[in-house]
């Protein structure tokens, strides 16, 4: 099995912001990297189209033209084919199954969730490998429940206290699971024990999953060994390695001072026209997340 860091640099899987124009997460703090992790479901185009399709599925769900019970077989037919060909999906996926088997244990779990969009690249494969029931889990805060070949696929309203495993792309601060994934399950009177992830961003996302009672595992780790071997492979510039190990060592700190250097930032991305920049700006400056009212 190859490293899951060389199949993050072999499918473009991270990306490394331009000067002064740093990524926006889905916390809705900032960043000089991000991370495509679902790009290990073969390539960059390849993820993208997967996604693209998800994407419509959905709203073709909202628009009342399809059937949401539909979904979780369609997604299964997907991701089966792309596993069934492409080398480095499969690799992942068989180091993710190997994983859970070594440090989780099948028996500890009795369900496999997922949540809307990129965790479903990974849940819904892991769930039919290990052949256990799916949760597909909506960031409404609903969840569907499909047996493990996903031939038949149902409501939930109570897990009668099961343990569940959650599958996803990546962690930065766990946000999404604190905020919905965590949630829904406890609703459905399950319990969320562990999850797996492919990469772990170490912004304390793992330590926030475990004030809730959740027990983080990743595939890969991010480090500074990364950014030295993007260094060294020319990927990135000395002044972006620089900047990078600055945030990397005190992430808020240096955001902070950069939007505090840099107010034009925020104010030209609250002119974008992606609801999804808009609604992480709006966070950063409801939530005040780097503690810019103090100037």
């Amino acid at each position: 099995m190859q490293n899951i860091l060389n199949y993050l640099f072999e499918t473009n899987a991270i990306k490394f912001c331009k000067e002064n124009e740093p990524f926006w997460y889905t916390s809705g703090k900032i960043g000089p990297y991000f991370f495509n992790s679902q790009f290990v479901y073969g390539s960059e185009e390849e993820a993208s189209t997967f996604l693209n399709y998800i994407t419509e599925e959905l709203q073709e769900i909202n628009d009342g033209k399809q059937n949401k019970f539909d979904l979780p077989k369609k997604l299964f037919d997907k991701v089966l084919a792309q596993y069934n060909s492409n080398n480095i999906y499969n690799d992942v996926i068989n180091q993710m199954k190997d994983y859970i088997e070594k440090n989780i244990g099948v028996d500890n779990f009795e369900y496999i969730s997922g949540g809307e969009r990129r965790d479903w690249y990974f849940s819904v494969i892991i769930a039919h490998l290990l052949n256990k029931p799916h949760l597909t889990v909506f960031k409404d805060m609903t969840a569907l429940l499909s047996t493990p070949n996903f031939e038949n696929t149902t409501e939930i309203s109570n897990l009668n206290g099961a343990k569940v495993l959650h599958l996803a792309d990546l962690i930065t601060t766990a946000s999404s699971y604190i905020k919905m994934w965590v949630p829904i399950i406890n609703n459905l009177n399950g319990k969320m024990e562990h999850t797996l992830v492919i990469i772990d961003r170490n912004q304390g996302g793992k330590e926030n999953l475990k004030e809730v009672g959740v027990t983080s595992h990743a595939l890969a780790t991010v480090s500074i060994d990364l950014f030295k071997t993007a260094l060294e492979q020319n990927i990135i510039s000395q002044d972006q390695y620089n900047m990078i190990v600055k945030y990397f060592n005190n992430p808020d700190e240096t955001m902070r001072e950069f939007l505090l250097s840099h107010p034009e930032f925020i104010e030209n991305s609250l002119k974008s026209t992606n609801e999804r920049t808009l609604k992480r700006v709006h966070t950063l400056i409801d939530e005040d997340l780097y503690n810019l009212k103090e100037n």
